[in-house]
This record gives structure tokens, C-alpha cells and sequence, in this order.
């Protein structure tokens, strides 16, 4: 197969102001219709942080239908239905007291979903997610999984399954009544372990268990709804199963250490003459999807797609029991496809929305002409569209955030420098309006080094983001780097940040400013570096090992002990992560002691002497709060440009739009007093 162009997004976005306009005329309902902005006054922080009003679309197994999540401003999530023919839309299910959250199709005239509550933080949630069931026409509605303390609609049935049961998000065959569900095997202070499989019935309510591997934590059903593969795991072990179709019985394919190099075979989905499709890397950098046949324990070549400079993490589109696309991420996402007809409609689309990334989805079963349309840029936050593949017509469906105006966005690039030791570093650099590489040194802006967190995943790609965009906004430009340790570029991209904490990993930041700056982008004296998690580890890092570099700090959520990471009870990583994995990516905690605290904030603060602003919230579990209170007090006596920020309910991150809005706006102020234009 060949692949897949890198998405000229330079050239979308160029034309995205006048699509947008063209746009502006499709049908939209009237609650989802934008505001008009000010003309000059940048929007206030909390616009950039609202929840989405009209998200999810999913198209029905024969296209008649899009399921949607939709809201006005401010409201409850609800679950409503479109007729593809009529554009008629129906609520059919709401709450007053909780948000509908994931959905999915489980045939073209039923419905399941679970519910969150958006309106609380961490310290608030009460419930699970539960379970619930509905047809396309509201009728129908059964609650099939036990769910305390909710809601008006709520009347319990004595065939619900406990609370802990959740939908496995496979859609399998979509022709009949069920979904598969797991519930676990055990649970433990960190979460759930293990889980079993159950195929549930979604009228009756009735559920089965399906024989498999104890220990699972993922399962591969096929296009026909039967279950084909297992993923295992116990401590640094992992294997993958298959079920032998001549006899059903189940037998081992691969086992490996899953912590380790050979981490790298992993199974998506089930061809139909009963091949798996895998993710690996035979003798390449990059990860590229392959066929593997369970039968003769071979991986095909050639590869069905693989890419010199990026791995594929892979998402299929299937029509009928085939796959006729595959989704992944260059530098935005794209699709290749393998069904002619489907490159002929992707090019029409692409046709209609030159300026934006534009996922298409047919419809899963049958040949009507619908097909569903998300469309998205840099500037553009998510637009849900219509196909019309026998008129060739688009229908605007609805924005998730309508009060965005592109034309006030600012542009995102996809670029890459080198560091010091000559690896490439992937990174996006959005400029605020107004300048260019070419502008006067009185006219560059300030940089902001936004840091994302993981740090083993892959942080960004070509879209709108909420804080991006806010810092833009506000005159700053923002550098997003992949440093080395990142996911999704190879796996000597990723192993070099192997036990670089502190270390390599640093200087890849430090390398994208002064790139930044020798490129004309920025003002050499006014740099900060912000971040969450391991990003505001590396916030609190670059103060301690660069603060030649960056004038201040904003670190929310953030690593300040290594040692603590290891030691913590009250924290959600797993205790094989702890005994595994952290000793190869970060290194171990007894023979690495000397070094990890070395690379500690908390040990080396009395270095931390430049602005910072710390925030944390009191119920995260993932980076207990005793890593910024020990840092915050061990910083304070001798920084008195310190600011400390805790959110009493917020757990990882913050849940709430009215937190978001508090915390961007310290950063708004706290930005604006310590990179101020310096005196020449």
C-alpha cells in the first residue's frame, strides 16, 4: 500500500478563513448557532475553556442516523438523534443531574450509553458510569448497570449488573440486540484488575460470560461479534492468545515484557479470512501495520502501511466486514484508504473544505449515501458535517464551539530542529497574530515552551487547543516540542529518553528555544516553560538546570520528587509499573538513588529562584499533592516570586470550566509580569 501524503496544513489553513464563511450558511441548529465576537478585544479566558455543544457524531451501522452529544452553554450533556433524510433532531435521553458521556450504535435502531457529571470536580464524583439503553426514537430505555445515587429517570431492574461493569468499546457485528461488556476480577487500592468478558443484551438485559485468558485487559472481537484474541498481562509479563477457530481452543502467540523493547507487537483487529491485524516494527524504527497469520505465526510483509518518520497507531474504518480505511497521525490526522470509491469521496470533501483536516465516515453496513464529516484545523475547533455522496453536498451539523472565530486564531506549524547531540526533534510552533520570522527584534514575541505530560506518549498534532490558543491570543509564541522519550516517532526517538529524566530529555527544550530564537520567532529574553505532570517536572527542571533560558516558570500538577514517585501510597500508578517500568524509563530506585535525587526539583530547590507559579490539586492521584506541598515550602523561604494555587476538589488536572478559567487567568497575570518587554 502506499502511503499516506504529510497533510499540507500550511496551505488548508491559508484558506480556512473563506471555507469558514462558505460554512456559515449550512444548516445548524439554532442553539448551536455562534456568537458574534468583538471585533478587537481578545475573548476572555473562560471562552477558550468551555465544553464542547455538539460532539461525538456517530453515524448509524446504515447511515439514517447520526447520534450526537449535544448542549447549550452551560447545560447538562444530553444524547440526541438526527434522521440523515429529514434533519430532524430528537433528545432521547437527558438528565438534570449527570452528563451523557461515551455512546455507541449497538444496531442501526438502539443506543447504549454511561453518564459522568461534568458539573463536579474529582472530590465530588459519587457514581459510576453505568449503563443505559435506548432506541433511536427515545422509546425503549432500560438501565442495564447498577449506578448509585443517580438520577430522575433512573428505576432500578433486578436483572442490572453491578456498578463496576463497563462497555467494551469493540462494535462487533451491529447487527443484534448485545454489546460485550468486562467487569473485574479483582479490585484493589489502585484501581481494577484483571477483567472477565460478558456479552450483554441490551432489551432484556440478560448477560453471558465468554470463556477467555484470566488476566485480560484487552480483547479482539471480530467484524461477525466473536471473539478471536486476548491480550494478557501479570507483572512485566504479557501475552497475546488466539483462539484457534478449527478446535476453539486458545493457545499463545507472543509473550514478551511488556516494559521492554520487544513491547512492540500489538494486535487492532481481526481480517476476514481471520488474520490480525498488528503494529510492529520487523528490522524498521518506525512501528507500521501489518497482517500477521495466527495459523503459520507469520507477520506478512510488505507492510499494509508504514512510514520512515512516524509510527502508525491505528484506527479502522470498516464497511461490512472489511476494512476499507485506516485512520493515524502525521503531523494531523489522515486517512488511507484502500477502497477506491472511498479516495474518490476523500478528495471530494477535501475539495469542498480545502482549508481543514477532514475525517469521513460511511456508514458501516448498506450503500446509502450518507456519510459523516468532522472537520478541523489549527484555528478551527471541530465542525460535524453531512456528506450527501450522490449529491456531492455538504450539511453543517453543528460546532463544538461555535463562539471561536477562526479568523482570530492563530497559525500552527509543524517543524522540526535539531539537538545538541543531533537528534531531530519534532515540534509544533504557533506564532500569535501579527508576527513572522521576519519581524524586527522590537517586534518578536515572547515564547512560551509548553511541555506535555506523559511524558511516553505523543503530545500534540495539527488542531485547536485550548490553551495554545489562549496563550497566542495573548501575545505569546507557544513551542510544543516532541523531545526524546515522546511516543509516535520511532523507537530510537523513544528509548533516547530512557532513563533521562532531568537529563537529555531537558535539553531537547532548552535546544527548541535557542532554535526558536535563531529562526527569528522569538525574543531570546523573554522565554517561559510551562507545564502539567511530567511537563511541569520539566517546568520546575528548566528553572533549576536553565534559568539562563527561561525567565520563569508555571508548573500545575507536576513531578517534584523522583524518589516519591516510587514511594508513594497514595497514588493511582500500579505497583508493576513501579517495580517494572519505571526502573528502565526512569531508572531504580535503589542503585539510582543518588541520581534520581540529583534530578529531583525537591532536592535541588534551593536553585529555584526565578518567578514560579505552582498549582496542585488536593485529590490527585496520579501526582499525590505532597509533591507540591514539599516543594512549595521547600522554595518559599528564599523565592519570594513564588505563587502557590490549590484547588481543593481537583484531582489531575482540572475538571472544571470555572477552575480552568482561575488557573489560566493566574497565568494570564502571572505571564504578563515576568516577561514584560525588557529595556534594551
Amino acid at each position: 500500500m502506499s502511503p499516506s501524503p504529510a497533510l499540507p496544513h500550511a496551505a488548508r489553513r491559508h484558506l480556512l478563513q473563506a471555507t469558514a464563511a462558505g460554512l456559515a450558511g449550512c444548516w445548524l441548529p439554532t442553539w448551536a448557532q455562534p456568537a458574534a465576537a468583538p471585533a478587537a478585544a481578545p475573548l476572555p479566558v473562560a471562552q477558550f475553556f468551555q465544553r464542547p455543544v455538539f460532539s461525538g457524531a456517530k453515524l448509524s451501522p446504515s447511515g439514517q442516523r447520526v447520534a450526537v452529544r449535544a448542549s447549550a452553554a452551560g447545560q447538562r450533556d444530553r444524547l440526541a438523534v438526527l434522521d440523515t433524510a429529514t434533519l430532524k433532531l430528537q433528545v432521547v435521553a437527558a438528565f438534570k443531574d449527570a452528563d451523557v458521556r461515551r455512546f455507541h450504535w449497538v444496531n442501526d435502531q438502539r443506543l447504549v450509553y454511561d453518564l459522568a457529571d461534568h458539573q463536579s470536580a474529582d472530590a465530588d464524583l459519587q457514581f459510576a458510569p453505568g449503563l443505559f439503553a435506548v432506541n433511536a426514537d427515545g422509546s425503549g430505555y432500560r438501565s442495564l448497570v447498577h449506578r448509585e445515587h443517580v438520577t430522575e429517570r433512573y428505576d432500578r431492574h433486578l436483572r442490572e449488573l453491578p456498578w463496576n461493569t463497563f462497555l467494551l468499546e469493540q462494535g462487533g457485528a451491529q447487527d443484534g440486540d448485545h454489546v460485550f461488556v468486562v467487569q473485574p476480577d479483582a479490585v484493589t487500592d489502585k484501581g481494577f484488575d484483571y477483567f472477565r468478558l460478558l456479552k450483554l443484551n441490551t432489551v432484556t438485559g440478560l448477560a453471558e460470560e465468554i470463556e477467555a485468558p484470566r488476566q485480560a485487559f484487552q480483547w479482539l472481537i471480530d467484524a461477525r461479534g466473536e471473539l478471536r484474541a486476548v491480550f494478557t498481562a501479570k507483572g512485566a509479563r504479557a501475552a497475546i492468545h488466539w483462539r484457534n477457530p478449527a478446535d476453539g481452543r486458545w493457545q499463545a502467540l507472543r509473550e514478551f515484557d511488556r516494559f521492554g523493547l520487544n513491547a512492540d507487537f500489538a494486535m487492532h483487529a481481526v481480517a476476514p479470512d481471520g488474520r490480525l491485524y498488528v503494529t510492529a516494527r520487523p528490522g524498521t524504527d518506525t512501528e507500521g501495520v501489518y497482517l500477521f497469520d495466527p495459523a503459520t505465526d507469520q507477520l506478512q510483509q510488505p507492510a499494509v502501511l508504514a512510514l520512515p518518520q512516524f509510527d502508525i497507531d491505528p484506527s479502522f474504518v470498516w464497511r461490512g466486514e472489511r476494512v476499507a480505511g485506516l485512520r493515524h497521525t502525521v503531523d494531523a490526522e489522515v486517512t488511507q484508504w484502500f477502497d477506491e470509491a472511498m479516495r474518490g469521496h476523500q478528495a471530494e470533501v477535501d475539495r469542498l473544505l480545502p482549508a481543514t483536516a477532514n475525517r469521513l465516515t460511511p456508514p458501516r453496513r448498506g450503500d446509502g449515501p450518507f456519510m459523516l464529516v468532522r472537520a478541523q484545523a489549527d484555528v478551527q475547533p471541530a465542525v460535524h458535517l453531512l456528506y450527501n455522496s450522490s449529491t456531492r453536498k455538504l450539511v453543517r451539523l453543528g460546532a463544538e464551539q461555535p463562539h471561536i472565530t477562526p479568523a482570530r486564531m492563530a497559525a500552527m506549524d509543524f517543524v522540526r530542529y535539531k539537538a545538541r547531540d543531533g537528534l531531530e526533534i519534532p515540534a509544533y510552533l504557533t506564532l500569535p497574530a501579527g508576527h513572522s520570522a521576519n519581524a524586527g527584534t522590537e517586534r518578536k514575541p515572547p515564547l512560551v515552551v509548553l511541555v506535555h505530560g506523559g511524558p511516553w506518549v505523543r503530545g500534540a498534532e495539527w488542531e485547536w487547543q485550548a490553551e495554545v490558543q489562549f496563550l497566542a491570543s495573548r501575545g505569546y509564541a507557544v513551542l510544543q516540542p516532541e523531545f526524546r522519550g515522546s511516543t509516535g516517532f520511532g523507537q530510537k526517538h523513544f528509548t533516547a529518553g530512557w532513563r533521562q529524566w532531568g537529563r537529555a530529555m531537558q535539553d531537547d527544550l532548552a535546544d527548541g528555544v535557542r532554535w526558536a530564537v535563531a529562526q527569528g520567532h522569538a525574543d531570546a529574553r523573554r522565554v517561559a516553560v510551562l507545564g502539567a505532570s511530567y511537563g511541569g517536572y520539566a517546568a520546575l527542571m528548566g528553572l533549576v538546570r536553565q534559568p539562563e533560558v527561561f525567565r520563569c516558570a508555571v508548573a500545575w500538577a507536576g513531578v517534584s520528587d523522583l524518589l516519591l514517585m516510587f514511594d508513594a501510597r497514595w497514588s493511582d500508578t500500579s505497583d508493576a509499573f513501579k517495580r517494572h517500568g519505571m526502573p528502565q524509563l526512569i531508572g531504580d530506585r535503589e542503585k539510582d538513588a543518588a541520581e534520581l535525587a540529583a534530578h529531583s526539583p525537591l532536592q535541588q530547590a534551593a536553585r529555584i529562584r526565578a518567578p514560579l507559579l505552582l498549582g496542585h490539586g488536593r485529590v490527585d492521584r496520579r501526582v499525590p499533592i505532597e509533591h507540591g506541598r514539599r516543594l512549595r515550602d521547600a522554595v518559599r523561604p528564599h523565592n519570594p516570586a513564588l505563587q502557590w494555587v490549590e484547588y481543593e476538589k481537583e484531582g489531575h488536572g482540572w475538571a472544571l470550566p470555572e477552575t480552568q478559567a482561575d488557573w489560566w487567568g493566574r497565568v494570564e497575570s502571572f505571564l504578563g509580569q515576568h516577561l514584560a518587554p525588557v529595556a534594551a
